[in-house]
């Protein structure tokens, strides 16, 4: 292998770094202003960084280079499918920040710096191919996302959410780190292909600790991807962070999250299935639950996202459950339709927060449809996605992730999804309703801001156009 191709795995990584200590110098002799500046470099960063991800993906057959730096990194079909829903998010939330933090008073350079060091550190985690790896991509990405969640200081809210996701994400650091260690005393590795390798021929003793350690590790990453009951951060965090930081959160951080579950559990511990499947169930279970029945009760738009998140990670969940065969596709392409549906959903809650506040509660959204039909038809289009209603995006991949599981031999959590999916059309729907139907006496009109009309109207045809493409391509007969 040469130096050249050693080096191909990190190149998504390595844009959006050099980017951001672009934007650091920038941001040093930069003019007190606004950032208008800043909001194009970072945009044109990330875009940079999907032409590398399509690049690779169209030039490299079939796997690619393979591994690099001793296999530690590896690139992939998977790596460069995440990589990609991983930089799409990342660019949406450029185009729907800058609004945002002008009219918030928030509108300060280094915010989007620390947007492109979180998506490096994501990037990153696509193509962990070590658990070390995978430790430093999860710092890489949740140390800036400590500093966005409290980047509207110093409001109260912020601040607290910002400590409450620090101290929490350092506990699950905590535990990932003592489970990395627990599966190398086990197994003498922590490279994930040579660990499949050693599962069969570990003795009981090296069972035990690999068995301890996973669990561990399951624990940090459920975490991140806000799985049950690893859960109880999120509705906060969601709420206290700046909306664009919370729809960032959203979609790109349960996608490095399920980056990560994919290559420890389904690369590094595929042999030893038997041992996590029983757990993963009961967690994908009692997410897919609690996620949506407590959303019900919710009557702040941001809460009930996060529940809604919640809910969405429970899905994802089944991936890990599937058949071989359709289960990395159906989490890749549910992971697109979540981003795009989630990102679009937050572009129309961003553009009810004007000059005079942000007001998360349903009731600020009442009659907003009448004063403005393309956001609430975007909305509507948007939230009949995270329910699965055809013809949306979120349809088909929620059909491909429930294929994928009933072949896995899952069918009880296949009926269980079709179950919540039903519940969660009540909460999605309500806020339909509010901005058809409701009334307030103080009516609000969604600012006006091209770059949020942007973003609204590339997820919304992206939202239509992919499950449309799936089903000409053949999606329906896999």
């Amino acid at each position: 292998m040469t130096l050249l191709q050693a080096w191909i795995p990190l190149l998504p990584t390595l844009v959006l770094t050099a980017g951001a200590l672009a934007l650091i110098l920038a941001e040093a002799f930069r003019r007190p202003g606004p950032t208008r500046g800043m909001v194009w470099g970072a945009l044109g960063i990330a875009l940079v960084g999907l032409g590398v991800v399509g690049g690779l993906l169209a030039l490299l057959p079939g796997e690619g280079p393979g591994e690099g730096f001793s296999g530690m990194v590896r690139w992939d079909r998977p790596a460069g499918g995440l990589s990609l829903v991983l930089l799409i998010g990342t660019a949406l939330a450029v185009l729907l920040s800058r609004r945002y933090l002008v009219d918030q008073g928030l509108d300060r350079g280094e915010y989007y710096v620390f947007l492109l060091l979180a998506a490096a550190g994501m990037t990153l985690m696509a193509v962990a191919q070590d658990l070390l790896v995978v430790f430093l991509a999860l710092e890489g990405l949740s140390i800036p996302l400590y500093v966005l969640a409290g980047f509207a200081r110093p409001r109260a809210a912020s601040e607290e959410a910002a400590l409450k996701y620090f101290l929490l994400g350092a506990f699950a650091s905590a535990f990932l780190v003592f489970g990395i260690a627990l599966i190398f005393a086990g197994s003498g590795t922590t490279q994930l292909s040579a660990l499949a390798g050693r599962l069969r021929a570990l003795e009981a003793g090296g069972r035990l600790l690999v068995g301890m350690g996973s669990a561990l590790v399951l624990v940090a990453l459920g975490f991140k991807v806000a799985a049950v009951p690893f859960h109880l951060w999120t509705p906060d965090v969601y709420e206290g962070a700046p909306t664009p930081v919370t729809a960032f959160m959203a979609a790109a951080t349960k996608t490095a999250g399920m980056a990560a579950l994919i290559r420890v559990f389904l690369i590094g511990l595929g042999p030893a299935a038997e041992v996590w499947h029983g757990p993963v169930a009961a967690m994908a279970a009692a997410t897919m639950v609690v996620g949506n029945v407590v959303a019900l009760l919710q009557p702040n738009f941001k809460r009930m996202m996060a529940y809604s998140s919640i809910a969405h990670a429970g899905y994802l969940l089944l991936g890990l459950l599937g058949a071989p065969g359709l289960a990395l596709p159906g989490v890749l392409f549910y992971l697109l339709a979540y981003t795009f549906a989630t990102m679009g959903a937050f572009a129309v809650a961003v553009g009810m927060a004007g000059s005079e506040g942000e007001d998360p509660s349903l009731e600020a959204y009442a009659g907003v449809a009448r004063r403005a039909p393309g956001m609430g038809t975007a909305m509507l289009l948007f939230m009949l996605s995270l329910i699965g209603v055809p013809p949306t995006a979120g349809f088909f991949a929620k059909l491909l992730l429930f294929a994928a599981a009933w072949q896995g031999g899952w069918a009880g959590l296949v009926i269980l999804g079709g179950i919540t999916t039903v519940l969660s059309a009540y909460f999605y729907l309500r806020v339909v309703v509010a901005m058809w139907m409701g009334r307030a006496e103080r009516e609000r009109t969604p600012v006006r801001d091209p770059w949020l009309r942007l973003s609204v109207v590339l997820s919304g045809l992206a939202t239509l156009v992919l499950g449309i493409l799936w089903v000409m391509m053949g999606g329906l007969s896999v």
